[in-house]
């Protein structure tokens, strides 16, 4: 790299890319011209109108905004600002090719599975569902299809008993934005060289839709514990109870060995409110009744009797 500054746009949206933007900024050598992110959403009861996170951290450092409907509106403006290149995590929008070829580096995505396993915007999720014991980061060269361009660099961490997509995501946002500096210095002195991924081993996970959060009680408990980490915060975990929603939130991990009763029935084990599955049964910890507040498994028996021998649908 020469003394000049490296010319960066930053792409992301969620919460989940604010560290690697920070870690841009942080980088004396990096410049960072310009951040794309998705249109403000309304959200909420009261459909607010609320911008990214990302929007925010830009705007706390004083850096130029582009919310496009679609990346090709601000190909002209991309051009005009020419950057080296452009840095993307967790944008929700695949790059046309007429803007990845506009950088003179290309566009580096960091991406929040080991690639090519978990290709698509569920991998954490799709993770922890599978009962991986490793998950990891992976940054490559972006091409014009889903996560499919050459790998620069990964790195992994362990996925723990207790670990949800919330507090993994968390980990692997900085676990990226820790490697992302370090590798962009690499690849664009040629001491990194992209290698192609090997697409017999891929496998993808598709955002997920709101309906996929609702538990299926003939799979095992230990199956079913993993859904339920894997689905929070969103879309949560839910089932049926007298044909209202009732969220799932926590349960432990260790399965009750029995079987005496029908899947997704409830059903009392040692003071505690418990689920009978397909194989053996699961300890809830906690849940929350259509429009209640969450409470603990004792505090269901203790002011919903009634419900117990009910069955989840």
């Amino acid at each position: 790299m020469s003394n000049q500054k490296v010319k960066i746009i930053f792409a992301g949206t969620p919460l989940f890319a604010v560290p690697s933007l920070k870690a841009l900024l942080a980088e004396p050598n990096f410049a960072v011209s310009a951040v794309i992110t998705q249109p403000d959403k309304k959200i909420g009861r009261q459909q607010l109108l609320t911008p990214p996170p990302i929007k925010e951290t830009a705007q706390k450092h004083n850096l130029p905004v582009l919310q496009p409907t679609r990346l090709t509106e601000i190909k002209e403006k991309i051009k005009k600002i020419a950057p080296d290149l452009i840095v993307v995590t967790a944008y929700a929008q695949i790059f046309p090719t007429a803007i990845l070829n506009i950088p003179r580096f290309g566009c580096l995505n960091v991406h929040a599975s080991l690639l090519p396993k978990y290709r698509g915007a569920a991998c954490v999720q799709a993770a922890i569902m599978n009962g991986e014991e490793k998950t990891g980061v992976t940054i490559m060269k972006m091409d014009s299809d889903l996560d499919t361009g050459p790998i620069l660099a990964q790195n992994d961490l362990t996925i723990t008993k207790t670990d949800t997509t919330d507090t993994l995501s968390i980990k692997l946002a900085q676990l990226g934005a820790q490697l992302l500096a370090p590798t962009i210095k690499k690849y664009l002195t040629g001491a990194l060289k992209p290698k192609p991924q090997n697409n017999n081993l891929a496998s993808y996970a598709p955002a997920l839709k709101k309906e996929d959060g609702h538990i299926n009680w003939l799979k095992s408990a230990a199956e079913i514990e993993k859904f339920i980490r894997a689905m929070t915060s969103w879309p949560g975990a839910f089932s049926y109870l007298d044909n209202k929603r009732i969220k799932i939130l926590k349960a432990e991990p260790t399965p009750i060995n029995t079987n005496k009763y029908p899947p997704g029935q409830l059903f009392t084990h040692k003071n505690n409110l418990a689920v009978q599955t397909g194989e053996n049964a699961l300890l809830i910890k906690k849940l929350q009744l259509a429009g209640k507040k969450p409470i603990t498994g004792p505090d269901f028996l203790r002011g919903y009797q009634h419900l117990l021998g009910k069955i989840l649908k």
